[in-house]
């Protein structure tokens, strides 16, 4: 089908076998809801939409339904997003396998609808899972492998599928809608709300406890790893596609240089790879997928040979740096001797990244973090 990312999250949502969806819109994010109740209303997809006032309403919906066994979705961006911030800690604490497609858009005032990643990587702390994709493809299949993800024995957490708001939330592309019955399992946990018996909990957790809930969240996150590759691996040998849940290396083999990036301009990172190699630059792209848990074993494996690194960021950290670099940075720190590693934030408010702007920084080097030249 020739559909746009918001159409892949809600045909993935659909054929995921979802039961309750939370919708309030935002803009670039609206179309998936908007799909979903469509698709309900024409008695495609059976599930329950709830209509509620706010963002923050709509995740605390999720995870009420999610507790009560069912398996819910939503979508949302930029402010809607830092809206639902609050809930986004009772979802991880409350162990709701939610997943929620991120349509990424830059976070004002001034008033901007067009994508980076701020909104998203500015949760990265709330214990969520962080899945960031390249294409419309990988948003439909994400989407999927994702409720195998969190709904994992040990998992148990739940996960954003983020894609660039525009760049891909409203633009067309081919995509394989492959049918996944046989793929997704029956929803389940270990234990949900009996209306039959209900009990009341002591919402006070004193220190000893809340430290135990904490140290078993950041558990999870390193168990989801393991997970994610034996999902990504079910995934292609069930459907034929390699969609990555971690990272991707892109003619890493015997590249003296690495470009290291995140979403849709990675697709652009590739394409000046390859001018690149043309112009006689050993150069690959190692292209981070999953933002949490953050994968640095395979990251240090990836670069641990290379000369030089090139972490360009579609988001930044004011008084720091871009957040990809800092962690990536952290996890090349025991080498004994990391490659160079240099930091660019670029695309800010939707401003075009092409494949020359990955161009001019490796041919030029340019000094500058801030790459803020129209390239084109």
């Amino acid at each position: 089908m020739i559909i746009t990312g918001n159409q892949a999250a809600a045909l993935a949502a659909k054929n995921a076998k979802v039961r309750v969806v939370a919708a309030y819109p935002i803009t670039p994010a609206t179309p998936v809801l908007e799909e979903i109740a469509k698709m309900i209303e024409a008695g495609e997809m059976r599930a329950r939409l709830i209509l509620v006032e706010s963002e923050h309403s709509a995740m605390a919906a999720c995870i009420g339904a999610s507790l009560a066994g069912a398996r819910c979705f939503t979508a949302t961006s930029s402010h809607g997003l830092a809206y639902m911030h609050e809930m986004l800690h009772f979802a991880t604490n409350s162990r709701a396998p939610v997943v929620m497609a991120v349509a990424n858009r830059a976070i004002g005032p001034g008033w901007n609808i067009w994508a980076d990643l701020s909104d998203s990587i500015s949760q990265r702390d709330t214990g969520w899972l962080q899945f960031y994709c390249e294409d419309n493809q990988e948003i439909y299949d994400s989407v999927v492998m994702a409720y195998r993800v969190v709904e994992s024995e040990g998992v148990l957490l739940p996960a954003m599928v983020c894609y660039d708001g525009f760049v891909l939330s409203h633009m067309a592309m081919p995509v394989e809608i492959t049918d996944v019955s046989e793929f997704i399992e029956d929803f389940s946990l270990p234990s949900v709300i009996d209306f039959e018996n209900p009990t009341t909990f002591g919402n006070i957790l004193s220190p000893d406890y809340f430290m135990k809930l904490r140290k078993e969240v950041f558990e999870a996150h390193l168990r989801a790893l393991k997970v994610m590759k034996k999902i990504e691996k079910e995934f292609y040998e069930f459907s034929g596609r390699y969609t990555p849940l971690v990272i991707e290396n892109y003619r890493l083999e015997d590249a003296d240089v690495a470009i290291v990036a995140m979403g849709a301009i990675a697709s652009e990172a590739k394409v000046a790879v390859d001018s690149l190699r043309e112009k006689g630059v050993r150069v690959g792209l190692l292209r981070i997928k999953s933002f949490r848990p953050f994968p640095k074993k395979e990251i240090v494996k990836a670069l641990k040979d290379l000369e030089k690194v090139y972490v360009f960021d579609r988001a930044g950290s004011p008084g720091c740096e871009g957040q990809l670099f800092s962690e990536l940075k952290s996890a090349l720190f025991d080498l004994k001797s990391p490659p160079e590693v240099y930091g660019k934030i670029v695309g800010l408010g939707g401003r075009d990244v092409t494949y020359r702007t990955f161009e001019k920084v490796l041919l030029e080097r340019i000094s500058d973090e801030w790459i803020l030249e129209v390239v084109v």
